[in-house]
């Protein structure tokens, strides 16, 4: 006689507990984030805050990158992230469509600017958290291959470039570098940011629209004129 399989039972109020766990010991990471920067964001300091075992905090998070993955993300791509994908999706227009891969970058980089402010300069001496950025840079890399994809699909992209290097133009402008250099450090408001890298993305990659045929026949040229 085969043995049933036994059936994998969680309760949904013990994955509201798991949930509640998790935003808390988020949340007293980022206020010891903001207490005493990344130095003090101890694995101990955050379990006291939280009130759990630092074990539970490897469990959930496995480790303090771990952590600071969930604060980025958390402030970065949420409800207002995923609409803005959504709009992004329904746009047929190809102009239309990488205008808002400016928009999108915008918002990524606005939500993250205060834990990036705390964060600045760590990665230098912080192995964990320079792979967090590289990694994050990867699937920031992987997400835009539909973007172009799109647009090639279309018959958009410039004459000359490919959907590699469109994709590597794309993943270039819309860094956080060129934000923090031109936001951050040139005084560049957001909507400036915003207004000229989608003008830079569509003159980069998209070929030029043709322009409409004017009709220059006699007939044509009477009616304008208004002669009979």
């Amino acid at each position: 006689m085969t043995k049933k399989p036994k059936r994998v039972y969680r309760s949904a109020a013990r994955q509201r507990q798991a949930g509640d766990t998790r935003e808390r010991i988020a949340d007293a990471a980022y206020q010891l984030l903001l207490e005493k920067r990344y130095e003090g964001m101890t694995i101990d300091a955050i379990a006291q805050r939280a009130e759990v075992s630092p074990q539970t905090i490897y469990a959930v998070f496995r480790s303090k990158a771990g952590i600071l993955a969930e604060l980025l993300d958390k402030t970065s791509f949420g409800a207002g992230y995923q609409e803005l994908v959504r709009q992004a999706r329904e746009k047929e227009f190809p102009p239309d469509r990488i205008r808002f891969a400016a928009r999108i970058a915008r918002h990524i980089y606005e939500s993250q600017s205060e834990t990036i402010d705390l964060l600045q300069g760590v990665s230098l001496v912080t192995p964990e958290l320079a792979d967090l950025i590289k990694e994050r840079e990867c699937r920031r890399y992987d997400s835009q291959k539909s973007v172009i994809d799109s647009i090639s699909q279309k018959g958009w992209l410039r004459p000359g470039i490919n959907p590699d290097k469109a994709r590597d133009i794309l993943w270039t402008f819309t860094s956080r570098e060129i934000y923090g250099m031109l936001v951050r450090q040139r005084a560049w408001s957001p909507e400036q940011y915003e207004e000229w890298l989608g003008n830079v993305l569509v003159a980069e990659l998209l070929k030029r629209p043709r322009p409409a045929a004017v009709d220059s026949s006699p007939k044509r040229l009477r009616a304008k004129s208004g002669a009979k």
